[in-house]
C-alpha cells in the first residue's frame, strides 16, 4: 500500500475513533453505546475550555460510579473484598454503639451518679455535656474527611473518644465528670460523617437504602441495648466501670477500621494539587470557631433548669450572623460551602430533621424516667422499655430501605406521610404517661413512634440524595447527620429544661398544697427518679404525680413541634436537581436549588 494511502487510512481510523469518542460524551448513540446511558454527577457535567473537568474544593464527592444497568441505579462507586467489607462492618457497628450508648445510658444511671457527686440540680448537663460537642463539631469533621484520609480520621475519633472514657470513670468532681464527657463527644462527632461516606460510597443506589437502614438500626441497637445493658450491670459493676469498659473497645473497633479501610480510600477521587498540609492551613478555623461557640451558647441557655437566661441567646444570635457572615464572604475554603447554604431543599430538610429528631430524642431519654418514677421500675427492666421502641425503629428503616427505596429518585409523599404520623404516637404516649395505664398499649405506641421514626429518616435522606447535585452529596449527607446530632443536644437541652423546670413547679406547687416545705427533697427528685421509689405516703405520691404531669406536658409539647415539622418538611419540594438542569445547560451556573416556585405547583 502506498505511504499516502496509508497515511490516509490512518488519519480516518483516527477520525473515527476520536468521532466515537465524542459521541459518547455527547450521549449521542453508537453500535457501541448501552441502550441505558449513565447518569453524569455533577462534577462531569461541568468542565472548561478544553473539556476538563472543573473541580470544587468544597466537594468531596466521587466521579466514579456507573449505571449498572438499570436506569435509575447508579453502581457503587468503589468495591471492597468480603473480609475487608466483614472487617469494617463489624468495627464500624461497634463505634457506632458505643456513640449511641452514651447518650442512652445515662437516663438510667444519673440518680447513681448524681448522688456521688452530689449534682442532683445538674443531672442535665451529663448528657449536654456529651451531645453538644458530639453536633457541633459534626462540619469540620466532614471537612477534616475531605483533608486526611477517613481511615486516620476514624481511628483518631475512636481514641479520643477511648480518653474521655477513661477521664469520666475516674472523675471525683461534677466538673471532672463534665470534662470526661466532653471529650468523649469531641471524639465520637467524627463517627457518624465517616460511616455516612462508607455507606455511600460502597453501596449502589439499590442498595443504598437498605445499607442506610442497616447503619441507623446499628444506631438504635446502641441507645436501646446500652441503657438496657447499663441498667442491669449498675448494681454489680457501679457506674464507673460502665465508662472504663468502653476504653479498650474503642480503641480495638477504631484499630480494626484503620486496617480494614484500604489506604487509597478517601472521600473523594478527585485529587488535589495542594500538599495535606497546605490543605489543613486552609481550613474555615474561625467558621468552626464562630459555630461552635454559636451553639455552645443556645444550647447553654436551653439547658438551665430553672430559668433560661436571654444574654447567651442574644449571643448566639449574633455569632451565627458573623458564621454566615464569614463562609458567605471571607472564608476560602467553608466549614459549610456557600452552594449548600443557598440551598433550600436541604435547609428545610436539615431543620425537619432537627424539630423532628428533638421530638424522637424525647421518647428516649424520657421513657426509662417514666418507668422508674412512675411504675417503679428497676433500671434494668426499665432501660429495656427503649427495646420495643428501637426495634420498631429498626424495622422501619430495614423495611422502607429493602421494599421501597430500591431506586434513584423523589420520595417526597412517603417522607411527609412518615412525618406526619409521628406526632399522633407522641399525643398518645402523653396521655397514656400515668401509673395505671395498660402497659402493653403504651408499648404498642413505642413501637409505633420508632416505626415512623425510621421509615422517615430513611426517606429524608434518599431524598435529600434526590434533591442535591451528585458532587454534593457527602457534604450534603454530613450536614444532615450534623443536624441530627444537633436534635440530640437540643432534645437534651430543650426537652431537658422543659422537663426539669415543670417538674420543680409542679412538685412545689403540690406540697405547698398539702402545707408542706420539702425543698431539699424537690432538689433531689429533679435529678434522681429512683428516689421516688423510696418514698412512702404523701411524699411518694406528690412524687408520682409530679413526674406524670411533667410526661405529659413534655409529650404534648414535643407533638406541637412535630407537627410544625411536617410542615417544614413539605416545603423541601419534589424537584430534583438533576431534572431543573434538563430544561437548559445554562443551569450549571445556578445555585444549588435556587429558589424555583415551580416546585410548589401541583
Amino acid at each position: 500500500m502506498p505511504d499516502g494511502s496509508r497515511k490516509n487510512v490512518v488519519l480516518r481510523r483516527q477520525q473515527e475513533d476520536s468521532t466515537r469518542a465524542q459521541s459518547l460524551d455527547d450521549g449521542a448513540a453508537t453500535e457501541r453505546t448501552a441502550l441505558l446511558q449513565p447518569v453524569r454527577s455533577g462534577l462531569e457535567r461541568t468542565g472548561d475550555a478544553n473539556g476538563k473537568p472543573i473541580v470544587d474544593d468544597d466537594s468531596s464527592a466521587s466521579t466514579s460510579s456507573i449505571e449498572d444497568g438499570d436506569g435509575n441505579n447508579t453502581a457503587a462507586n468503589q468495591s471492597l473484598s468480603p473480609i475487608r467489607g466483614a472487617c469494617i462492618v463489624v468495627a464500624l457497628g461497634a463505634l457506632i454503639f458505643l456513640q449511641a450508648t452514651n447518650i442512652s445510658m445515662l437516663t438510667v444511671i444519673q440518680s447513681a451518679i448524681a448522688n456521688e457527686l452530689d449534682a442532683f440540680e445538674r443531672t442535665s448537663w451529663f448528657t449536654s455535656a456529651y451531645l453538644i460537642p458530639l453536633s457541633a463539631l459534626g462540619p469540620l469533621n466532614g471537612k477534616l474527611s475531605s483533608v486526611f484520609s477517613p481511615r486516620h480520621c476514624v481511628f483518631a475519633s475512636a481514641l479520643i473518644m477511648a480518653i474521655g472514657a477513661l477521664l469520666s470513670s475516674f472523675a471525683v468532681s461534677f466538673e471532672g465528670f463534665v470534662i470526661g464527657r466532653v471529650v468523649t463527644g469531641i471524639g465520637a462527632s467524627g463517627v457518624l460523617p465517616i460511616a455516612i461516606i462508607i455507606v455511600l460510597e460502597f453501596s449502589s443506589s439499590k442498595r443504598r437504602g437498605l445499607a442506610i437502614g442497616l447503619l441507623n438500626s446499628g444506631y438504635t441497637v446502641g441507645v436501646a441495648l446500652g441503657a438496657t445493658a447499663a441498667g442491669g450491670l449498675l448494681p454489680v459493676v457501679g457506674w464507673r466501670a460502665l465508662f472504663w469498659a468502653q476504653v479498650p473497645l474503642a480503641i480495638v473497633a477504631g484499630l480494626g477500621l484503620f486496617l480494614s479501610i484500604p489506604h487509597a480510600f478517601s472521600a473523594s477521587d478527585v485529587k488535589s494539587e495542594k500538599s495535606t498540609w497546605s490543605r489543613l492551613r486552609s481550613l474555615d478555623y474561625s467558621g468552626a470557631i464562630t459555630l461552635t461557640a454559636s451553639l455552645v451558647l443556645m444550647l447553654y441557655a436551653l439547658s438551665a433548669p430553672k430559668k433560661i437566661p436571654i444574654l447567651p441567646i442574644i449571643l448566639s444570635l449574633i455569632v451565627a450572623a458573623i458564621f454566615v457572615q464569614n463562609e458567605v464572604y471571607f472564608a476560602s475554603d467553608p466549614i459549610i460551602p456557600t452552594t449548600l447554604l443557598k440551598s433550600r431543599g436541604l435547609l428545610f430538610t436539615c431543620l425537619g430533621t432537627l424539630g423532628f429528631m428533638m421530638a424522637r430524642w424525647s421518647v428516649l431519654f424520657y421513657t426509662p424516667t417514666y418507668a422508674i418514677a412512675v411504675r417503679q421500675w428497676p433500671p434494668s427492666v426499665a432501660g429495656s422499655l427503649l427495646i420495643p421502641t428501637n426495634a420498631g425503629f429498626a424495622a422501619g428503616g430495614l423495611l422502607v430501605g429493602w421494599l421501597h427505596i430500591k431506586r434513584s429518585g423523589s420520595f417526597y409523599l412517603p417522607g411527609v406521610i412518615s412525618y406526619a404520623l409521628f406526632p399522633v404516637s407522641l399525643v398518645v404516649l402523653a396521655m397514656l404517661s400515668r401509673d395505671d395505664s395498660p402497659v402493653a398499649l403504651f408499648i404498642a405506641m413505642l413501637v409505633l413512634c420508632g416505626f415512623v421514626t425510621g421509615a422517615a429518616l430513611n426517606y429524608t435522606l434518599a431524598h435529600l440524595l434526590h434533591l442535591t447535585p451528585k458532587d454534593t452529596h457527602y457534604v450534603a449527607s454530613a450536614l444532615l447527620a450534623t443536624f441530627r446530632g444537633f436534635a440530640g443536644s437540643f432534645g437534651s437541652a430543650i426537652g431537658g429544661g422543659l422537663f426539669i423546670r415543670t417538674l420543680d413547679t409542679t412538685l412545689t406547687a403540690r406540697f405547698a398544697e398539702r402545707g408542706m416545705q420539702r425543698d431539699d427533697l424537690v432538689r433531689r427528685l429533679l435529678g434522681s427518679p429512683a428516689l421516688v421509689e423510696q418514698l412512702e405516703g404523701v411524699e411518694r405520691e406528690v412524687a408520682v404525680q409530679g413526674y406524670e404531669e411533667s410526661l405529659k406536658y413534655l409529650w404534648l409539647a414535643m407533638a406541637g413541634i412535630a407537627v410544625l415539622m411536617v410542615l417544614v418538611q413539605a416545603a423541601v419540594g419534589w424537584t430534583g436537581h438533576a431534572e431543573k438542569e434538563m430544561p437548559s445547560s445554562s443551569s450549571e451556573s445556578e445555585t444549588l436549588l435556587g429558589d424555583d416556585d415551580s416546585e410548589q405547583r401541583s
